[in-house]
């Protein structure tokens, strides 16, 4: 929680992103699907008319700005709540006060930043007070709700998803910075345009970020005469390896390891090479993805190419004998040969279909013509009599029904034309005429 102190930080040494916080929904900047005219959250705000909800997008985009102006246009109490530092027992305290509040006929505000890393008991002690209306919750998260939030807390909240801020927002807001006197107004600083979009694409989409890295660039630029000028040389020094956005375990994750698997699915090995850069880059385990790639070479190429399977497992190898950074170029290798292999899903739908027929049919006795027989009784029995050895037949084939009879006939491996798999469905319908032919069905 927010509290007054003795000590708190001077306004002019605040970061320049706390300096220049909007107030007002006119000087936020980005989220226009949600705040331009006539869109649902500004007519909420704008006719009081709020509930409680949950603000996701990436860092940086004015999850708590907005609710702090919410609070303020609302005229409600403002409780700032963190999950990080905050447990059941601040959270008790913190209802205590909303409930005092509401006796003297005041609206509170309870704000709850990164609501994510509350455990379900916290989540829970939420409930009571959302529906009593004791309270109107914002909660603020970077990870998919529908994961990380309880279906009950979440079922009581309305979702707005926030995008991350476009270069021309952030341009504008470093702009904006130069000129305010609660930045750098009263200053004389000279920035070329190019220098401030650098900035702008550098942020990915993060206020917050931009905002601290103009502030960083200006800190170090070279002071002559009353004027501070910041150069390209400048800048460089101070835009360090981006930090990408990226969680190993959460949505992101899943995001863009399907990212990587639909573009070579879709044979664009540009892309493929681009997410792949993206996971790698952000620090993403290579076994795992070439885990994935090893996948994709049997469910999307299959028959159609089998070497793709050789050289998948090869770069699993080269990934788990020499490690990162040396590996990215085995792993660029099987991405870019998925992505130009020609295509065929043969595999996994062979598996699907057998796979429904075995949960579905009865579970059927292995036929006595392929069963073993390892003991006299087992052969008294019947197991295995009749069985064709087809290394003994002409042309290695035999009319010999392997499937149960409820079975028979039933067809899962269709293969395609695409590449080598359209000699395997050559090959196969050879058998079959064959078989055909010699009393099979």
């Amino acid at each position: 929680m927010d509290e007054d102190s003795l000590f708190q930080v001077r306004p002019e040494t605040q970061p320049l992103a706390e300096r220049l916080r909007p107030e007002t929904l006119e000087d936020f900047v980005g989220q226009r699907q949600l705040l331009g005219p006539g869109k649902i959250l500004r007519r909420l705000i704008e006719g009081d008319r709020i509930a409680s909800m949950i603000f996701w997008g990436p860092p940086g985009v004015g999850k708590t700005t907005l609710a702090r102006i919410i609070a303020r246009q609302t005229k409600s109490s403002f409780i700032d709540f963190s999950a990080v530092t905050s447990g059941i027992k601040e959270i008790r305290a913190v209802m205590q006060k909303a409930e005092e509040n509401r006796r003297y006929g005041e609206r509170t505000i309870v704000f709850v930043d990164e609501i994510h890393r509350f455990n379900k008991a916290q989540q829970d002690a939420f409930l009571p007070f959302v529906e009593k209306g004791s309270i109107l919750l914002i909660g603020a998260t970077t990870e998919n709700p529908s994961f990380e939030i309880n279906s009950a807390l979440l079922s009581r909240c309305k979702v707005f998803v926030l995008s991350a801020l476009t270069p021309e927002d952030l341009t504008a807001l470093l702009k904006r910075a130069l000129r305010d006197e609660k930045g750098f107004g009263r200053q004389k600083i000279v920035m070329d345009s190019e220098l401030l979009e650098m900035v702008a694409n550098f942020a990915n989409g993060d206020a917050r970020m931009a905002l601290s890295t103009l502030e960083m660039a200006i800190l170090n630029g070279d002071e002559a005469e009353g004027v501070t000028t910041v150069t390209r040389e400048t800048l460089e020094q101070c835009l360090s390896k981006r930090s990408l956005l990226y969680d190993k375990k959460g949505e992101e994750h899943y995001n863009l390891i399907s990212a990587l698997h639909k573009s070579m699915r879709n044979s664009d090995p540009d892309a493929a090479v681009y997410w792949l850069a993206r996971m790698l880059e952000a620090g993403e385990d290579p076994l795992y993805i070439a885990r994935r790639i090893l996948r994709f070479a049997a469910e999307d190429v299959g028959l159609a190419d089998p070497r793709a399977m050789e050289l998948a497992v090869a770069a699993y190898q080269a990934c788990h004998f020499i490690g990162v950074p040396e590996c990215n170029v085995h792993l660029t290798e099987a991405a870019v040969y998925m992505a130009v292999a020609p295509k065929s899903n043969a595999m996994e739908a062979a598996y699907l279909a057998a796979k429904g027929d075995a949960l579905t049919m009865l579970d059927e006795p292995v036929p006595l013509v392929i069963r073993n027989a390892p003991t006299r009784l087992m052969k008294d029995l019947g197991y295995g009599a009749n069985y064709q050895y087809a290394h003994d037949a002409p042309n290695k084939l035999t009319n010999m029904q392997c499937l149960p009879d409820s079975l028979r006939g039933r067809e899962y491996y269709r293969p395609t034309e695409e590449g080598v798999e359209g000699r395997f469905k050559q090959r196969l319908k050879e058998i079959k005429d064959w078989k055909r032919r010699h009393g099979w069905r």
